[in-house]
């Protein structure tokens, strides 16, 4: 499945620390689907860069057809 590609499926995501010293990303989909993907705290900051980039890059392509754009939650 391409990035750009839509779907139906919807899931749950929880990010949280774990007692372990890692950064968690949790994610929970229909059908009984859970995965958990630990990341250490370096890790967890590049991928917070790689989604704040992708967001600025998102921003500036404006809004799909057919949607309200969402003001930016700071």
């Amino acid at each position: 499945m391409s990035i750009n590609k839509q779907s139906d499926i919807a899931a749950n995501l929880q990010i949280g620390p774990t007692d372990q010293g890692m950064v968690r990303i949790y994610v929970e989909a229909e059908g009984g689907i859970e995965l958990p993907l630990d990341f250490d705290p370096d890790e967890a900051m590049e991928i917070a860069e790689e989604l704040a980039a992708a967001a600025d890059t998102a921003r500036g392509m404006g809004a799909a057809p057919g949607t309200k754009p969402k003001a930016p939650r700071r």
